[in-house]
């Protein structure tokens, strides 16, 4: 391959990284959306990393709402595709496809959300307001001995921000607020978990809205 071409193709790739890059950080979301404060912003501030991504689910917000209660390792999974899971966390089971009474908690600040096998990732409950609001928060999503080895601090904060649309469903807003250090290690995150957030915050959307529309369908058949 000549140096032209090479150089287009390499052109070509670095545009479609910054398109993906893009995406990564605000697929879906508005520009008031990505502005605009929420609850749980408070818990990191001067983030590194801050990612939006939004859209319509076809039901309520208290519909959706017990379906974030139930997430979790070997609970009901994140709602993203299976691909995805066997690609990325091939320790995962397969998302839940309906609502488990077993599952389906009523969360309070300080409950735990597991991310992976015991003593390893976990979310903690900073804010739960049904059916509004679910901010999560970790400092535990780092590799196994990076942290003595290397001084490395990962501060993250996740939320679900749930309003009723005008068509009688629910926007859903997810946003995380990244702190990572040292900043070796915040650009290496940026550089490889912006582009895979927009596909499992998009994976997680497409997830809830087929789930939420196929059950509120089965409800009101007659």
């Amino acid at each position: 391959m000549g140096f032209g071409r090479c150089a287009v193709v390499g052109a070509a790739l670095v545009g479609a990284y910054a398109a993906w890059y893009r995406l990564g950080l605000a697929s879906g979301s508005t520009t008031a959306e990505r502005r605009g404060t929420l609850r749980g912003d408070e818990l990191i501030t001067g983030p590194s990393l801050v990612t939006n991504h939004a859209g319509d689910l076809p039901a309520p917000p208290e519909v959706v709402w017990p379906w974030l209660t139930q997430v979790g390792w070997h609970r009901a999974g994140w709602y993203t595709p299976r691909w995805v899971d066997r690609l990325l966390f091939p320790d995962n089971r397969a998302s839940a496809d309906r609502l488990d009474p077993g599952l389906v908690r009523d969360l309070r600040p300080g409950d735990t959300i597991p991310d992976g096998p015991p003593g390893t990732a976990e979310f903690v409950v900073e804010i739960a307001d049904p059916p509004h609001l679910l901010v999560l928060h970790s400092r535990s999503h780092l590799p196994p001995g990076w942290a003595s080895k290397f001084g490395a601090q990962l501060d993250w904060v996740w939320t679900f921000s749930l309003a009723a649309n005008d068509r009688g469903g629910t926007r859903l807003l997810i946003r995380n607020r990244g702190c990572v250090r040292p900043p070796w290690l915040d650009l290496g995150y940026r550089a490889a978990i912006v582009p895979a957030d927009h596909i499992m915050a998009t994976g997680m959307l497409r997830g809830l809205a087929r789930r939420v529309g196929r059950a509120s369908r089965l409800d009101d058949e007659p």
